[in-house]
């Protein structure tokens, strides 16, 4: 598998394995955490998911321009595990929010989830960088030895990092399943079992007592026999104690992500001495160049500005369409599908799972004689059409099944919703499609740029490409506005229109890309 790659690209993914275990241990829980520890209403969880997400990427041009600056991309990467992990410990606290504390124990949560995001922004982008060294170096030794090895060592940095995308993705894999063991684990010590709707319907009847609406009580009602086998005399007391059990079993999985951080931190400083430095200062003999070609050195520049530049827009319309999994797909897994069997964090496995089972068929389709005529470029706007197909299943899937707004599908009863619901089979065809998507756009994207960045500059460029998938979160918000309001199956059309447009925009843009990158 690492044949013919360079040493130190396991190290690397390894290193990166504890970030993605973090990762989609918030991605998985963070909007539903919100809403069942401190009764927020979805518009505001995810309102804070996606600055928190935005937060991520944008903090990566930061976490790139410190590098960029000091060289010192490897003590900016320690420096970012370490943030990272102090972070999750301040969420690892359980503490029961209470109408006294919420004034500062929100706030607190905030602080953390602000931890978080900058030392990734410090993390993620400059062990990219790194990596995207690697081949640097891969391809210079290449070029001494002629131009059909140099060929070679090109045609392996898209592969390298479809690689490096996969092994990352273990820990992905892995993360979703803990919140929800350690929850159901701690629910169960406490003589009580899950249920996705409870938590909501607990912090209403907290907050209006015997005024709560008599639907909603009724629910509740309903739902209690299910979770207990000894039925509460005091209701206010029973809705407080299942909270507290509730969310106490969610902080200790930021427990493991803390392990998680430590355990990346040791492989990163046992390797880094054998790890590149991106764009390292040497001195260099002066070098006279004519007008002619400074004026032709700066218009290459520029070139591949414009084009890095380019993919970027596009980028911000797939990571705004990708990362709904965990806003509006997680609401959607919460709401609309059977969960008394798998949690909905637990989907947020079969993205990872996916990326881990597709990407050597991927990597192998496309290393054939037939594969090999499709560019970079090329392969991304094949991405978009992909992520566009996954939301048009989605919406036929919503659109036959006559599902409303989620809004309107919650005031119904237990009953008549349960009745309704989807098996999982319809999430398991979405992110398919979504994962396969992904692996045409992100690990090729990050070789894009790794291409296209001058080389003094490959940790902001980094960093520019995460600040493209910021852009993108920052308006993720829209997807749970519109999944309140509007029917479902139109939600997903939304979704689809733009990944069909932004297709079409990188095909007609594919010629200028695949010059500018020979």
């Amino acid at each position: 598998m690492f044949k013919n790659h360079p040493k130190g690209l396991l190290a690397a993914a390894l290193s990166n394995m504890g970030e993605r275990f973090g990762y989609y241990i918030m991605n998985a829980v963070l909007v539903l955490f919100l809403c069942s520890k401190f009764g927020l209403s979805e518009e505001k969880a995810t309102a804070i998911y996606s600055v928190f997400y935005m937060g991520i990427y944008i903090l990566s041009l930061v976490g790139g321009i410190i590098a960029d600056r000091t060289q010192n991309y490897k003590a900016t990467i320690q420096s970012g595990l370490l943030i990272m992990a102090s972070g999750y410990v301040i969420l690892s606290v359980p503490i029961l929010a209470t109408a006294g504390n919420i004034g500062w124990l929100l706030p607190l949560t905030c602080v953390a989830l602000f931890l978080i995001a900058f030392g990734n922004g410090l993390f993620k982008g400059n062990l990219q960088a790194i990596v995207g060294q690697m081949y640097d170096n891969y391809e210079a030794e290449a070029a001494k030895q002629g131009e059909e090895a140099l060929a070679v060592a090109k045609s392996r940095r898209d592969p390298g990092f479809q690689i490096f995308y996969m092994f990352i993705n273990v820990g992905g894999l892995i993360a979703p399943f803990v919140a929800p063991l350690l929850r159901g684990w701690w629910l169960n010590a406490n003589g009580l079992a899950y249920n996705a709707d409870l938590p909501a319907l607990c912090h209403q009847y907290i907050a209006a007592g015997a005024a709560m609406a008599p639907e909603a009580l009724a629910k509740m009602n309903e739902l209690i026999p299910v979770v207990t086998a000894s039925i509460p005399t005091d209701l206010m007391s029973f809705c407080r104690n299942y909270l507290d059990v509730f969310n106490t079993g969610v902080h200790y999985s930021f427990i493991a992500s803390v392990v998680a951080m430590l355990i990346s931190l040791s492989i990163f400083l046992a390797t880094k001495r054998n790890l590149p430095t991106p764009a390292k200062r040497t001195a260099q003999t002066s070098v006279e160049y004519t007008a002619e070609e400074k004026l032709a050195m700066a218009k290459e520049i520029r070139q591949r500005i414009y084009a890095l530049f380019a993919v970027l827009v596009i980028a911000v319309f797939f990571w705004w369409s990708f990362h709904q999994n965990g806003t509006s797909m997680s609401l959607f897994a919460r709401d609309f599908v059977i969960t008394s069997a798998i949690p909905p964090e637990i989907w947020q496995a079969v993205n990872p799972f996916f990326v881990i089972v597709l990407t050597f068929p991927i990597m192998w389709l496309f290393g054939t004689r037939w594969g090999r005529t499709f560019s970079t470029p090329r392969k991304i706007g094949i991405g978009m059409g992909i992520a566009g197909l996954a939301y048009i299943i989605m919406a036929v899937f919503c659109c036959t099944n006559g599902y409303p707004s989620a809004t309107e599908f919650r005031e119904l009863d237990a009953a008549t919703a349960g009745a309704l619901k989807a098996g999982p089979m319809i999430l398991i065809v979405y992110y398919f499609f979504m994962t396969v998507a992904e692996l045409f756009i992100s690990p090729l994207g990050l070789s894009f740029v790794s291409k296209v960045a001058p080389k003094n500059l490959l940790g902001l460029c980094q960093g520019l490409w995460l600040g493209a998938t910021a852009v993108g979160n920052g308006f993720l918000w829209i997807g749970p506005l519109m999944y309140n309001k509007i029917p479902i199956w139109q939600c997903w059309t939304v979704f689809f229109a733009v990944c069909f447009v932004s297709m079409a925009v990188m095909f007609g843009m594919v010629k200028w890309l695949e010059k500018v990158t020979k």
